[in-house]
């Protein structure tokens, strides 16, 4: 896309994942100059600098279709960022390559709960490889967690789902646990006859590690199947999910009011049937103002959004950006 007056461009907005990348250039009005898409940004397994090289491709070609070469303000939602410090450290990063002199950097999370909301007030909860969850308000008050696995007391998320099934699943085959179906669902999977074979090729990478989370959805076609220790895991994730939901509200005093509560991650929004019913049932009696929907908008949206709210944006700005997705779903 081509600009007549590339001085009009105010936010590069990013939205980094483990698995892929989407950056945006927008204007001050919202309307979108250029969008672009890379690969995942992992800093912790790769290290900040080649991470940000990795980043520094697609905002490359997103800054020549937009026929600028920097912005105003840098709106950047990234996977990794858990912490304050962590995001600190990244947009001072950022900050060196250039692109643009303000750069604020945020948890991807906070990009899903911006594109689901129509002001940053709310409460997201999101559940993929791992789950998190944040809150804000308007007044810049913000709720989250350091979502960082077991030491930082999370369970849940795609990963977390695999490794409690396979648990049960080789308990319940060696005669430690109960009586479960996974036991033969979970090798199933990957053509194998028990548990014993599956734990053996897990041990040995006959299967690689990567593949582990293709049994989280296994597990809810178990528990789908009526199968009572799957169906428990579920309804634990739908615990955890309630329980964080609920802490942050509390925490921005929102508990009260009508505020939404946002549900994303490929694992909330795969329409689990169990999952999705007793998350509502059980946030319709601890948290029974909370408007619970499910996110359907691209997360690269809420950072655009972020940083439209930093520039002071009015709705109309914020409504053709929004515009600017919506007309390009399927």
């Amino acid at each position: 896309m081509g600009l007549t007056a590339p001085e009009t461009a105010r936010v590069l907005a990013v939205d980094a994942g483990n698995s892929k990348t989407d950056v945006a250039v927008v204007t001050a009005a919202g309307e979108v100059l250029a969008t672009a898409r890379g690969g995942g940004f992992r800093p912790p397994v790769v290290g900040v600098a080649a991470a940000l090289d990795a980043l520094a491709e697609p905002v490359a070609r997103a800054f020549a279709d937009a026929g600028v070469t920097s912005v105003d303000h840098v709106s950047a939602c990234l996977a990794n960022a858990d912490l304050p410090v962590e995001e600190e450290q990244l947009a001072t990063a950022l900050r060196a390559r250039g692109w643009g002199p303000a750069v604020e950097v945020r948890n991807d999370t906070f990009a899903i709960l911006r594109a689901g909301v129509s002001e940053p007030r709310g409460v997201a909860v999101v559940c993929g490889a791992g789950i998190n969850c944040v809150g804000m308000r308007p007044d810049g008050r913000t709720a989250r967690f350091p979502a960082i696995g077991r030491i930082s007391g999370d369970w849940g998320g795609g990963w977390g789902l695999a490794e409690e099934a396979l648990w049960h699943a080789a308990r319940a085959e060696d005669g430690r646990g109960g009586p479960t179906a996974l036991s033969r669902t979970l090798p199933a999977h990957f053509g194998l006859p028990s548990m014993y074979a599956l734990i053996e090729a897990l041990h040995l990478e006959h299967i690689g590690h990567d593949r582990r989370h293709e049994l989280a959805p296994v597990l809810f076609a178990t528990a789908a199947g009526g199968d009572g220790r799957a169906r428990a895991i579920v309804t634990r994730l739908a615990e955890e999910v309630t329980v964080m939901a609920t802490v942050a509200l509390t925490r921005l005093d929102l508990l009260e009011e009508e505020t939404p509560v946002l549900l994303g991650g490929g694992v909330l929004t795969a329409g689990h049937a169990q999952l999705d019913d007793t998350v509502r049932e059980l946030l319709a009696a601890r948290a029974p103002k909370a408007d619970v929907r499910v996110v359907t908008a691209s997360p690269v949206l809420g950072a655009v959004l972020l940083g439209l709210d930093r520039l002071g944006a009015g709705t109309g700005a914020q409504e053709r950006a929004r515009g600017h997705w919506e007309t390009e779903r399927p």
